[in-house]
């Protein structure tokens, strides 16, 4: 019978869901959260290994010669050492598309909060300020219309996409920029994708920053986009630019983003991720001004964390039957 361990299930599943389909496949154990000091304790006899956000370096696959797979219970495998899990045969897979419609339906909740600012009114009504205003209505501060506003859109896989709808059916007017469509510019090869998306227009992550009153981030986190995000990139934005962040905290280089919103020169941010969650009480972002920051929850509807659920189920039941899927070694 196959030994399967859940490390850190919590997040997923914090009581609203059910691990019981797992039991199909063998001996299911499920820790809300492992401490790195417990990780091979916990999985030193196991042959499965679901997990989210602990950390498989070489050190650890060199002790956990029984180790057959990992399913990542999420679209990012930063957290594997994929390297050394190949040299060690063992299969990783991921949850390559699950989340797509909350991270933008995310996007938009955070823009237009910048924009509408509905949660303080909402507290100031509230408090008593609607009841005593002599006119029949009352702002406290600039609010925003999206029509003709331009968004530029960084990465543009299945969540780039998503957000490109909505913001089209808002009147916005759309940029999009990608490593892959940069690529493409730059070797002059742009009929392909001229035409591919009616209405939108690629374009140079340069021109996407000089000429956007919103930036929105859907790019993934690797060694080229880490710390995009700073004090150049933001020189070479309009001033009183709005950004957003659904993607990855360390996309931004976080003193460089809070100086700009303390300068002006960033009008406002509304960031879903830091680059350490939780958040240490020194990071700048806590204290700057006209910064909205949620907890890491575009991904945490019911109904998306279910989608992950059964996702990682069908990527163990692939495996087991010889023909695994959604593979990232």
């Amino acid at each position: 019978m196959n030994r399967i361990v859940v490390l850190d299930g919590y997040a997923l599943n914090p009581g609203d869901l059910s691990w019981k389909p797992f039991e199909d496949f063998g001996e299911v154990q499920v820790y809300a959260r492992t401490n790195p000091s417990d990780m091979i304790q916990r999985i030193a006899n196991a042959e499965i290994v679901l997990t989210n956000k602990a950390y498989f370096t070489r050190q650890i696959f060199d002790q956990l010669p029984n180790l057959r797979y990992i399913g990542v219970m999420a679209t990012g495998y930063n957290v594997i050492d994929i390297a050394a899990a190949r040299a060690k045969n063992i299969t990783v897979s991921n949850i390559p598309e699950y989340a797509s419609y909350a991270t933008a339906q995310m996007t938009f909740a955070l823009l237009l909060e910048m924009t509408n600012r509905t949660a303080r009114h909402d507290q100031r009504v509230h408090e008593g300020v609607w009841t005593a205003c002599q006119d029949f209505c009352f702002w406290e501060s600039n609010l925003t219309e999206l029509w003709q506003k331009t968004i530029g859109i960084i990465g543009y896989g299945k969540i780039g996409r998503r957000v490109a709808v909505i913001a089209q059916a808002l009147g916005m007017r759309v940029l999009v920029t990608s490593r892959s469509i940069e690529e493409q510019i730059q070797s002059g090869e742009t009929a392909s994708i001229s035409n591919s998306d009616d209405g939108l227009i690629f374009v140079t992550l340069s021109d996407l920053l000089a000429q956007s009153d919103i930036i929105t981030l859907h790019c993934p986190l690797t060694e080229d986009t880490a710390g995009m995000i700073d004090a150049r990139a933001i020189s070479h934005m309009k001033d009183s630019v709005l950004l957003v962040n659904t993607s990855r905290g360390p996309i931004l280089n976080e003193t460089d983003v809070a100086d700009a919103l303390r300068s002006g020169k960033i009008a406002g941010a509304a960031l879903d991720v830091l680059s350490t969650e939780p958040p240490k009480p020194d990071n700048p972002l806590l204290t700057a001004p006209n910064c909205i920051i949620t907890p890491h929850i575009a991904w945490a509807p019911r109904e998306t964390r279910q989608r992950l659920l059964d996702t990682a189920y069908a990527n163990l039941q692939a495996f087991l039957s010889g023909s695994p899927q959604n593979v990232i070694s």
